[in-house]
């Protein structure tokens, strides 16, 4: 029986979620699965991956095969970094304490990247938002601008214009008559 780790869709039309499962290769998609080993929600930025760590660890050492998303997934969370790790271990090249050290690295470098996104998004947002404002003040004065000078012309002005609309207004009914 071949095993692989793969994508289970889950969620409405335009905003789906996965679980991330061991199944048989030949069961459906959607369908009968060993274990759950985790969510994956590409929705948010940057996704959001919540993966069994110590699980899919263990089902990949026993042989499990990832689909192509899912080893994408994997090695984002570093379980596959870690997997070749513990290879070097079985063959003699690397010790726990190596693996330990060399793995407690790769993770804080990639805890730093994604702060760094994160803290980028953010920083980009806020400037979007605070651009935004500052458009929106400056309508908003030269709206207040117009409307004053037309304020202004409107006291300033004579009483005069009036005066001939009353003519037309005279002549408008004898022109009909």
């Amino acid at each position: 029986m071949a095993v692989k780790i793969r994508l289970q869709r889950h969620g409405k039309k335009d905003s789906a979620f996965y679980h991330l499962v061991v199944a048989d290769g030949r069961a459906p998609r959607d369908g009968k699965f060993i274990e759950k080993l985790g969510v994956y929600n590409p929705n948010t930025n940057p996704a959001t991956i919540d993966v069994n760590f110590d699980s899919t660890l263990n089902w990949l050492m026993k042989g499990a095969q990832p689909t192509d998303t899912c080893r994408a997934i994997l090695s984002y969370k570093g379980i596959l970094m870690k997997k070749h790790l513990l290879e070097g271990v079985k063959k003699g090249a690397l010790t726990e304490e190596q693996v330990e050290q060399k793995f407690n690295k790769w993770l804080d470098e990639k805890a730093g990247k994604i702060g760094g996104k994160k803290d980028r998004l953010q920083s980009d947002s806020s400037k979007k938002e605070s651009d935004r404002m500052k458009a929106e003040t400056a309508a908003k004065d030269a709206r207040a601008a117009k409307v004053a000078a037309k304020t202004a012309a409107a006291t300033a002005a004579p009483e005069a214009p009036e005066a001939p609309a009353a003519e037309e207004a005279n002549e408008t009914p004898a022109a009909e008559a």
